[in-house]
């Protein structure tokens, strides 16, 4: 079957769920590009027939098999270590992922990643805690807006770099304590990210009313979970600016 016959028919062939295994496997050595990305992009090809696919010379074929939920742990492994970058990025996407493909990723040398990982919901405590040393500002911001451990949390409340700060501030599951935190953070972007990202204790939204920053206090006119009395003491606020958001919102 492998190089005659009709393309169609076994790209067609290649993509059926109900095609035989051992006619997958046949079709995985097929000479068109078309019919070996069919057969590595069907959940149904057997782990023999793909493993092959993942050193694949059609980096489109190389890629059906990255996002295959059907795709074996070592071929997903295998392919975090490709050398497109698009490909590796595509193993994160996969429903299959386990612990192993967790720690490669966040261990990689490949930034993205290692940012992907970070943003993983199932992330194991000790890789996120991994994570929260990350070389890369960048990484551990990805980590502030996804994770939900509130000790990994914590330790991100104290990270010197402010865009990591601002990730933590628009994550949803911080605590109300943590909210204050991030609500007397000194950087003015971290408070504005906080007031447009998540519902604050009256205590701190009375502070912020009186932010010493503009654009924190512009920021809490416009943000949608703003309560409405807040947005009223706003419309008589100093700044032109702030006081006509308030009013126009």
């Amino acid at each position: 079957m492998g190089n005659h016959g009709d393309l169609d028919a076994r790209v067609s062939a290649a993509q059926n769920r109900k095609t035989p295994p051992a006619v997958l496997h046949e079709l995985a050595s097929d000479s068109s590009a078309q019919v070996r990305a069919a057969v590595a992009g069907n959940p149904k090809a057997p782990a023999e027939a793909l493993r092959p696919l993942t050193r694949d010379r059609d980096r489109k074929v190389r890629g059906a098999v990255a996002k295959n939920p059907a795709a074996s742990q070592g071929n997903l492994l295998r392919l975090l270590d490709d050398t497109d970058r698009w490909i590796r990025w595509a193993v994160a996407t996969n429903p299959s992922c386990d612990a192993r493909i967790r720690h490669k990723m966040a261990t990689a040398k490949d930034k993205e990643l290692r940012g992907l990982a970070a943003e993983m919901k199932d992330l194991e405590p000790d890789l996120a805690a991994l994570l929260l040393e990350d070389v890369s500002p960048e990484v551990r911001e990805r980590l502030a807006g996804h994770t939900q451990d509130p000790e990994v949390i914590t330790a991100l409340l104290k990270d010197r770099t402010v865009r990591v700060r601002k990730g933590v501030a628009v994550n949803k599951h911080t605590t109300p304590e943590q909210r204050s935190i991030l609500a007397q953070d000194y950087a003015p972007e971290v408070r504005a990210a906080l007031v447009r990202a998540v519902e604050l204790e009256e205590s701190d939204l009375q502070a912020l009313v009186k932010d010493r920053s503009v654009e924190v206090r512009r920021s809490l006119a416009t943000s949608d979970v703003t309560p409405p009395h807040i947005r009223e003491a706003l419309k008589n606020d100093p700044d032109e600016a702030v006081a006509s958001d308030a009013r126009r919102y």
